[in-house]
């Protein structure tokens, strides 16, 4: 998924906060002035309310000294949820066998942007996917955005995670 120029600068400024936390930063995203920002515990793939505030905490003064937007907007600390978006490369690899829609910048060859089926995986800048039968490659520097599906696959999966985790 690709950011604004904002979104980034954004990023720049409290990935390292957040990472000196424990977290890990997944995505920034300001739409209709809210700042959107996802972060999770790598352990637990999810953050609590608790952390939530923690890091709010952390980065607030960090936006007031930066100033990266203009006027006021609303911020917002969540985790990615079930359904996260698939940001990062190696995500294709650790999602495999689940359910996505992803959009492309520039349509395939044969026209298509959307698609929505099985994630295969991550391999040498291509992500691969099963859509009703069909196998796609499709380049990651063209993915604009994508998002797992929630599926009861998905949410079984995530039980079983967090159960292991809480044992």
């Amino acid at each position: 998924m690709k950011k604004t120029p904002l979104e980034q600068k954004v990023s720049d400024i409290v990935e390292p906060a957040i990472k000196d936390l424990g977290f890990e930063l997944v995505w920034v995203e300001f739409k209709g002035g809210i700042l959107q920002i996802l972060a999770e515990n790598p352990k637990t793939s999810s953050i609590g309310l608790d952390e939530c505030t923690a890091i709010s905490k952390v980065i607030s003064p960090l936006l007031e000294v930066e100033d990266p937007i203009a006027g006021a907007y609303t911020l917002e600390i969540s985790s990615p949820g079930i359904d996260r978006p698939l940001i990062q490369a190696e995500d294709y690899n650790r999602f495999k066998g689940f359910e996505a829609k992803v959009e492309l910048d520039e349509p395939t060859k044969e026209g298509q942007k959307k698609f929505r089926g099985v994630v295969l995986g991550h391999k040498q800048g291509y992500v691969g996917m099963v859509v009703d039968g069909v196998e796609y490659h499709l380049e990651v520097a063209n993915i604009r955005k994508a998002r797992l599906v929630l599926t009861d696959e998905l949410i079984k999966a995530t039980k079983k995670t967090t159960a292991k985790e809480n044992a």
